[in-house]
């Protein structure tokens, strides 16, 4: 596959995966152009290991990571940006969905990273490590703490709203 077929085959795709683990369009546009001059340079290389797709993919993860380092002082300042999402559903759902990634946005550049891959990409958690380079513990422990993080700020969340926390019976 030469570079110009991967592009057009993946792109859209690594555009979305970028989008999840920075919460904006324009700077995972940038990680992405990024990720795809360095690539370009070293197709040849890329495109002979077995899965090229994961091996530019772990590339966009590393680049946020290191993107994220140095743009921190910036963001420091900023709220979280909104996404435009499109939901189908009633406005209750998109004010869930919009609370979710709002708090997604408060998590840790790692532990952000670890459930993009995890839910958004599907890895499992070996595949995760890897591209991470760290253990499958450190995976699990990024994204138990992530988890853990999310339902107490989503709670704190609901209280200051609503004055009272839902639950649903036999959830944890």
């Amino acid at each position: 596959m030469t570079f110009d077929e991967y592009v057009v085959a993946h792109e859209r795709r690594l555009l979305a995966f970028a989008t999840t683990l920075t919460f904006d369009r324009r700077l995972a546009e940038d990680v992405i152009q990024d990720v795809l001059a360095r690539a370009f340079v070293r197709w040849e290389t890329i495109s002979a290991v077995d899965q090229p797709h994961a091996y530019v993919r772990r590339m966009v993860v590393n680049e946020y990571i290191s993107f994220r380092r140095r743009w921190a002082r910036h963001e420091s300042h900023r709220q979280p940006i909104e996404l435009d999402l499109v939901v189908d559903d009633a406005a209750g759902a998109h004010a869930d969905r919009a609370a979710l990634f709002h708090e997604l946005a408060k998590l840790p550049r790692r532990q952000r990273a670890v459930l993009a891959l995890r839910f958004y990409e599907d890895l499992p958690d070996t595949e995760i490590a890897r591209l991470m380079h760290c253990s499958t513990a450190t995976v699990r422990s990024y994204a138990s703490r992530a988890l853990a993080k999310l339902r107490v700020q989503i709670a704190d969340s609901e209280l200051r709203t609503t004055g009272r926390l839902t639950t649903e019976e036999g959830s944890s």
